[in-house]
């Protein structure tokens, strides 16, 4: 009576074997006639098979080289219709790629090898232990070609595809990574894990679900599908290191057999070290590159696929942070092109040379070139990509050109690719010879070419964006020392004006204590003055300010002229918030214009008061006026001035001021009768309920 092992294993590769006779069922009622649907019924069926005849050789009722049989017909099937499956979604006329045609004729004939091995007692003179191993081996390299092809199933199809196509690919992955695992064991240790072999058939069963979606998802299973360098490298690392492990396995397997009492010692080190060497030569980068160019030469027209390339170029250029470090991802970009493990950048940092301006990988390459010098030139004029090596061997290539000193002294410099940017050399890269060995030929030189210009596009954004930074920056200082000279200006007005009368009343007591006034009001201005240069432009915060105390110190700041403003403030006080400096200089600029516009018989009127929850600002006026399309088109435009040293910037300052504080200013003139600035400032409320 069979033991509950296999009890458990028959019973498990029963419950397969109906989940795929009813699978087969399903899909003979609803495909009915289409190729791919045989396929997938022979598989189906195939399946069934092979986990009834699991069943009853774990029952003890058959042989195990039934089973074995069946299971590689099964394996064989599902390999036809992965190879199907990428036959169909190939472009109309087109040829099945070389890798797939190679995993077919193989796979095929490995099928016919493992059913001719199962039948090894009666038609292969072999011994049975050669025949189980071989059977292993056998098996362990069908499961890695499925792999291989549910890879690449997956890999090449469209995004919008994979929603379809993913539990299929997650099924049968999962159905060979088991076999793999199992059989591999086996070839190891030369015997099935029972325990695992036991566990199959459940997970067989479980796969059934996945497969039965992606069919209803799948009627045609024509989405678009090719052989990219990508799909073509992974297919080739994937069936390399499977054939690696193979050939491992077997050296370990006859290390075992014939090394005695140690046999088990030296096979577990022997598969250690092999597993090891296999992980450090999948990171070489070198191993990786060459790899790469021979799949390119040999199983397609053109090196490269453009659009992967680009789309790699373009994120390498991109990503970060804007501006940050540009220069080197600009290296990088163009080397990863050709597998170079380094590069550096000159850019013409003044007018008169090309310094390095970065690198990637490459630190110890130094060297500066003059504009004028025949290399730039030469690289302006032709715009060539320069091969080094080349231009040791063909010098008819380029003339007497020799290349820069500090180059040649450079012994692992390869390419100098020019960045220009409408014809103007706006730099160029000097990259390390390839990884791979990549010849340098039209292709790689139509490709850098392309690259470059659309490295110097960025790197000119980046420079155009810093330069404008710059002149930002400049431009603030500018405005602000613009307003710093248009008040020394309006002191030096009234000082001049103090020293006029000087000669004529410096006698009169009177006059010497309103010269003392103006004189201390002009220090402290000129402090002030002092005070905000010194804050670098670095803005103050508003807060609550009296306005009865912003308006006397306007009119104290105008003791100078002869003819004084009148100032009239509200009972009560009002308050906004501002800053006190620049409001007392904006309403200061206002008082004083229309001082300057209006005749010693005149008079200034400077009121204040509340209206509608706003604190208003009179400056009343009966000079000469303005006509309207001079308030329209003139009064505010910075830098346009009607006096001979005027600047033309305070009525703009204070429009701005006020716009800053969410206020505004109204005008109304008529020529020769007078002028009136109404300034409307949001009152304080806070800061006057706390007071009242």
């Amino acid at each position: 009576m069979p033991s509950t092992p296999f009890i458990l294993a028959a019973i498990g590769y029963g419950l397969a074997a109906l989940a795929y006779l009813g699978l087969s069922g399903l899909i003979v009622a609803s495909w009915r006639q289409r190729p791919q649907g045989r396929l997938l019924v022979l598989a189906t069926g195939l399946s069934a098979l092979w986990g009834t005849l699991s069943m009853l050789t774990a029952s003890g009722w058959l042989p195990p080289r039934l089973g074995l049989m069946a299971e590689v017909a099964r394996n064989g099937a599902w390999l036809a219709l992965l190879l199907y499956i990428l036959h169909l979604r190939l472009p109309q006329g087109a040829s099945m790629p070389a890798p797939l045609r190679l995993i077919a004729v193989v796979g095929g004939a490995l099928v016919l090898g493992l059913l001719l091995i199962s039948a090894a007692p009666t038609i292969v003179p072999l011994q049975a232990m050669q025949v189980r191993w071989l059977g292993h081996m056998g098996l362990v390299l069908l499961a890695v070609m499925g792999l291989v092809l549910v890879e690449q199933v997956y890999r090449s199809s469209r995004p919008e595809d994979r929603w379809a196509i993913k539990f299929l690919c997650l099924g049968l992955g999962g159905l060979f990574v088991y076999d793999f695992y199992l059989y591999a064991n086996a070839a190891l240790f030369g015997a099935i894990d029972l325990r695992v072999w036991a566990a199959r058939g459940y997970a067989a069963a479980l796969i059934t679900p996945l497969i039965a979606v992606s069919a209803a998802r799948n009627p045609q299973w024509s989405a678009p599908v090719g052989l990219s360098r990508s799909m073509a490298f992974h297919t080739a690392s994937l069936l390399a290191a499977g054939v690696y492990l193979l050939l491992m396995a077997s050296a370990g397997y006859y290390l075992r057999l014939f090394g005695g009492e140690w046999g088990d010692v030296v096979q577990t080190v022997f598969v250690f070290a092999a597993a090891m060497l296999l992980v450090l030569l999948m990171f070489s980068g070198t191993l990786r590159a060459r790899l790469r160019v021979f799949l390119s030469k040999h199983f397609f027209s053109y090196r490269y696929d453009y659009r992967e390339e680009w789309l790699k170029f373009t994120r390498t250029l991109t990503e970060g942070r804007p501006g940050e470090q540009l220069c080197e991802r600009a290296v990088e970009a163009l080397a990863k092109l050709l597998e170079s493990p380094g590069g550096a950048l000159w850019m013409r940092e003044s007018p008169g040379s090309y310094q390095r301006a970065s690198h990637w990988n490459w630190a110890d390459i130094q060297g500066a070139e003059p504009a004028d010098s025949e290399f730039v030139q030469w690289l302006t004029r032709t715009q060539w990509v320069m091969d080094l090596d080349e231009m040791q061997t063909r010098r008819d290539l380029y003339g007497e050109l020799n290349a820069p000193v500090w180059l040649q002294q450079t012994a692992d410099a390869w390419l100098v690719v020019p960045l220009l940017l409408h014809d103007e050399l706006l730099g160029f890269v000097v990259l390390k010879h390839s990884l791979g060995k990549i010849s340098f030929n039209w292709e790689v030189s139509d490709l850098l070419k392309v690259a470059a210009r659309q490295a110097a596009a960025h790197l000119a954004q980046m420079r155009a964006s810093n330069e404008l930074i710059v002149a930002r920056q400049f431009e603030s200082f500018n405005r602000t020392t613009t307003f710093v000279i248009h008040d020394l200006k309006n002191l030096v007005a009234q000082l001049s004006l103090l020293l006029a009368n000087a000669e004529k009343h410096k006698d009169n007591p009177e006059f010497q204590a309103d010269m003392l006034d103006t004189v201390d009001n002009a220090v402290t201005r000129m402090n002030k003055v002092l005070r905000q240069l010194r804050r670098d432009g670095n803005p103050t915060r508003n807060h609550p300010v009296s306005l009865t105390d912003i308006l006397n110190d306007a009119v104290a700041s105008k003791q100078a002229f002869k003819l004084r403003p009148t100032l009239i403030v509200p009972p009560v006080e009002l308050r906004v918030s501002a800053e006190p400096e620049r409001l007392t200089r904006a309403i200061g600029h206002l008082l004083q214009n229309a001082l300057e516009a209006t005749p010693p018989n005149g008079s200034v009127t400077l009121h204040a008061f509340e209206e509608a929850g706003q604190a208003i600002i009179e400056i009343t006026d009966t000079g000469s006026g303005m006509d309207d399309d001079f308030i329209r088109t003139r009064l505010f435009q910075p830098f346009d001035s009607t006096k001979g040293a005027g600047m033309g910037i305070g009525a703009y300052e204070c429009r701005e001021t006020l716009r800053a504080l969410d206020g505004n200013i109204e005008v109304s003139s008529t020529p020769g009768q007078g002028t009136r600035f109404r300034l409307n400032l949001p009152l304080d409320n806070d800061s006057k309920g706390d007071a009242a």
